[in-house]
């Protein structure tokens, strides 16, 4: 299981606002969640998307899409993928394991 940290950013925008863009994306991820082929977290700078790796790809390709689908010309896609492959790491997980070291 890999996690993926993605941001997408329309360039061209008629205003400095771009969450009509980001509820764009996360409309496509809930479809490819309902499917079950990931799970994702959105967060105030990015979001964050956990799956099999080619599928994080399929769903990266689709969500890079999706500003050009609303007319923008210019997209800038940011991508940072964590593929730990000696165990099963998932987004919980990974805040859970920083936890224990907080505990006193």
């Amino acid at each position: 299981m890999a996690i993926a940290d993605v941001t997408i950013i329309p360039i061209g925008t008629e205003t400095p606002s771009v969450s009509a863009y980001v509820a764009d994306v996360q409309k496509i991820l809930e479809g490819y969640q309902a499917e079950g082929k990931i799970k994702y977290q959105l967060t105030p700078m990015n979001t964050l998307i956990e799956g099999e790796l080619s599928d994080l790809f399929t769903v990266i390709q689709a969500i890079h899409e999706a500003p050009f689908q609303k007319g923008m010309h210019r997209v800038a896609t940011n991508i940072r993928i964590d593929d730990r492959r000696d165990k099963k790491t998932t987004l919980e997980s990974k805040i859970e394991s920083v936890k224990k070291h907080l505990q006193p």
